[in-house]
């Protein structure tokens, strides 16, 4: 469970980054004379027709960063925007009072027990990155292993991609990547002899690290030598390693990659990887495809896999769309969503391991099951039951326990191992901070000391609601709306709606303190759980994929609408924001009904999809939204891009758009096509700013006080074009 999923890395974000990991903007100061005006992008049409449509691009020369106009125009629209965000008066008190909000708490990103002692990636309270920490024990002190900022450099900062530490607990491999670009080294510490062991090993962006059981080597995936970033064969062919400690790295065994094994069909976009677990002589051999839900698996024998060997038995293929697996000893489990639209539970033996010959170990039940760990005392279900996380355990003997949760939430960061009874997790709601929990055997949890209570944050006086938003087909959507206690419902209240909608991902429960500074001074915060993410199960999420993908920007459209009706806010109230594959969500929510909102924020947000698939994390993303080569997926990709839907002389709404200059994942030039469009576009006189960063990318290495600063300047800006007092320019 420790293990980042590959998928999740390459998909263009969650819900999360929606208001917690935000890239800040370079050239804070404001310049003395401001800009008149944002730079005016060259205009240079470039026509192409697709199944007898013609689709003109006035601005493809963005996509070339050689071009000698695209740094100018990208730091124009830097000094414009910073120029119009300095003149909000109440911004400077805003950026203090999210500063003292996210430094109040310390937040916990991942847990890993080995060697009996407890590891934990931590962003203590006031510090700016997460940094790795130990201890003997539940109970022990915590010791600093690493911390990210020891490696900065001027305006450089680093930032920790991923972590694993060995079984025995003396190694722990650390993914870093400067200024918010992913591109991870990996290296490997002593904890020792508290030297850091000499290999460097590059091209390590998803690595996905396994290690052997007796912490002389993992399995790890690596991108392919000489692929070009920037590029779209950038993350193709990538390859599955061997590597022993204090060896070269250009020694290690090739475990798994396209065409070594005949037995295994592996095709260019899918990403190879390892699963080793404690106690068991088999490991499961997994083909990713990009961030395709549905997986390839297969099972070898430890022996085979750590010399590079076949011998890989077929588990499953995308077709038996099986999502996720577990595996202890010989047994395998399998999570699938066939028959199953709520997913069920199969088992097979690793000596036969065909799921045509499985059996269902869990029916589908009303709840949504999202994945499955193993632990010695069972295996645990992880389910979600509309919006509340929930866990259950299959026992041994195939009966299914009910685990009692200490509180309705969600179910953050979680540890189990094969060899070991119970769950370490960490549980948080809307108004209550995250708290990390030990289950035991005996399904009783008691709160542990690895995370800190927040400090000088009263939550007592916000509180949540869940309701429904009828959409124009009828369909009920669920909407979380988070308030403080005593909020009027007579449509003055400064609303922000965030939304998301792909991959199947879940808009889950969680507490963000910088909300606290919204909704102190009025705001309400709602989380409209649009088609397309995963809150009801696989039918939620085909219902806003592909052609299907209108419904997730009508969600929207529909849970603004109720917001008004019911008397939460007012139309020029409301402001929408979505975060990376959100930003389909936003942008056509304001491009279909521009009438509708007073702002829209789109954070390095996905806007033109027709271009997507073009660019470096664009074949990797073709089984979520399709490809322009075939006729349903144009038709789908047009719906959904919001630069070709931008129409001169309407009257939109105020627009903050933000990118990072080194973001993987979605290319700055989608966040600086649509300012052009919408500069050039809009009749409304409402202001149309792109936020760039130089020094960030998607926002996840971003540290705490860039995400402080840009939720600073979002907050400001809505307050300003929502008529807040205070927030008004003189």
């Amino acid at each position: 469970m420790l293990n980042m999923d590959r998928r999740a890395l390459l998909r263009n974000g969650s819900a999360l980054l929606l208001a917690t990991q935000l890239p800040r903007l370079a050239h804070a100061d404001a310049a003395p004379e401001p800009p008149m005006g944002p730079p005016v992008a060259r205009v240079e049409p470039v026509t192409e027709t697709f199944f007898g449509v013609d689709v003109t691009d006035p601005y493809r020369w963005m996509e070339n960063p050689q071009d000698p106009e695209w740094e100018p125009y990208m730091r124009g629209q830097a000094d414009y925007a910073r120029a119009q965000l300095d003149r909000i008066p109440g911004l400077p008190a805003m950026q203090e009072r999210v500063a003292q909000l996210s430094g109040g708490l310390e937040l916990v990103g991942g847990i890993q027990i080995a060697g009996g002692k407890v590891f934990t990636s931590k962003r203590p309270a006031g510090a700016n990155n997460f940094q790795i920490f130990v201890r003997d024990g539940m109970t022990g002190a915590d010791r600093l292993l690493f911390d990210p900022e020891s490696r900065t450099q001027g305006e450089v900062h680093y930032s920790l991609n991923y972590w694993l530490a060995s079984p025995d607990g003396r190694y722990l491999i650390l993914g870093v990547s400067p200024s918010g670009g992913e591109q991870a080294v990996m290296e490997i510490m002593d904890l020792e002899t508290g030297t850091t062991l000499p290999e460097r090993i590059d091209r390590a962006q998803y690595a996905g690290p396994s290690w052997l059981p007796d912490s002389s080597g993992f399995f790890l995936n690596r991108l392919a030598e000489g692929a070009a970033a920037g590029t779209t064969d950038f993350y193709k062919n990538s390859v599955c390693w061997l590597h022993k400690l204090n060896t070269d790295p250009s020694t290690d065994i090739k475990v798994l990659a396209r065409g070594l094994h005949p037995e295994m069909d592996v095709s260019e976009i899918e990403f190879p990887g390892v699963t080793v677990q404690p106690g068991s002589d088999f490991v499961i051999g997994g083909l990713f495809a990009g961030v395709q839900n549905e997986i390839t698996l297969y099972v070898n024998s430890l022996a085979n896999a750590v010399e590079g060997k076949g011998g890989w038995q077929k588990i499953c293929v995308p077709a038996d769309q099986v999502t996720g697996f577990t595996h202890r000893g010989d047994d395998i489990w399998l999570v699938t969503y066939k028959d199953a639209p709520r997913y069920r539970v199969l088992h097979v033996k690793a000596q036969s391991p065909a799921i045509s010959g499985a059996h269902e170990a869990v029916p589908q039940s009303d709840a949504v099951l999202q994945g499955v760990g193993a632990a010695r005392d069972g295996i645990y279900l992880f389910d979600l039951n509309d919006g509340i996380s929930g866990l259950r355990r299959l026992n041994d003997d195939g009966s299914v326990t009910a685990i009692t949760m200490p509180f309705a939430g969600t179910l953050g960061a979680s540890f189990l191992d094969p060899t070991m009874d119970g769950v370490v997790y960490d549980l948080q709601s809307w108004v209550r901070p995250g708290t990390v929990h030990v289950l035991d055997a005996s399904g009783a949890s008691a709160a542990t000391t690895l995370s800190a209570p927040p400090a000088d944050i009263d939550v007592s006086v916000f509180e949540s609601v869940e309701v429904q938003a009828r959409a124009a087909d009828g369909v009920m959507v669920p909407l979380s709306i988070v308030y403080k206690k005593g909020t009027p419902r007579d449509g003055s209240n400064p609303t922000l709606i965030q939304a998301y909608g792909s991959y199947g991902i879940n808009s889950n429960p969680a507490f963000i303190p910088r909300m606290i500074a919204f909704m102190e001074r009025g705001g309400v915060w709602a989380t409209a759980h649009v088609r397309g993410g995963g809150e009801r199960g696989r039918e939620w999420h085909e219902a806003g994929r592909l052609l299907t993908k209108p419904n997730t920007w009508n969600d929207l459209i529909a849970c603004a609408e109720y917001m008004y009706t019911e008397g939460w806010s007012g139309s020029a109230r409301i402001a929408i924001q979505g975060g990376s594959a959100g930003g389909i969500t936003v942008g056509r929510a304001m491009t279909s009904r521009p009438d509708l909102f007073a702002v829209v924020i789109s954070n390095v947000g996905v806007s033109n999809n027709l271009r997507a698939e073009f660019s470096q994390n664009g074949p990797p993303n073709i089984p979520e939204f399709g490809t322009v080569t075939t006729e349903d997926g144009f038709k789908g990709l047009y719906e959904m891009d919001s630069t070709v839907h931008v129409k001169a002389g309407t009257q939109y709404p105020a627009v903050l758009l933000t990118t990072g200059m080194t973001d993987p994942r979605v290319d700055p030039w989608q966040a600086g096509k649509m300012a052009a469009h919408l500069q050039a576009a809009t009749s409304s006189g409402k202001p149309v700013l792109l936020r760039v960063d130089f020094q960030a990318g998607h926002g996840i290495g971003s540290t705490r006080a860039q995400r402080d600063l840009e939720v600073a300047d979002q907050f400001a800006f809505i307050f300003w074009q929502t008529g807040i007092e205070g927030f008004q320019p003189g």
